[in-house]
């Protein structure tokens, strides 16, 4: 779905190329961080007793897991 209009969409494209490669890459940093900070949020309302390794195989399950196997996932957590 785009609801953008595509004028807008240009001038969001301009002003994003007018920011540096270091300003662009501080953004998604910034991003990243942010959206594994609302994960986290989540992980801690579902299951509240969760503790670090377990908080740190949800956010690998929910990142990164439909990027491997199942064999490959389940090798992974288990290293986690």
């Amino acid at each position: 779905m785009n609801d953008t209009s595509p004028e807008i969409e240009s001038r969001f494209i301009e002003m994003m190329m007018r920011k540096s490669g270091e300003e662009r890459l501080r953004m998604g940093f910034e991003m990243f961080n942010m959206a594994r900070t609302q994960v986290i949020a989540s992980i801690r309302i579902q299951k509240p007793d969760a503790d670090l390794a377990e908080i740190s195989k949800e956010l690998f399950i929910r990142f990164y897991g439909q990027d491997f196997s199942h064999d490959e996932s389940r090798k992974i957590l288990a290293h986690i």
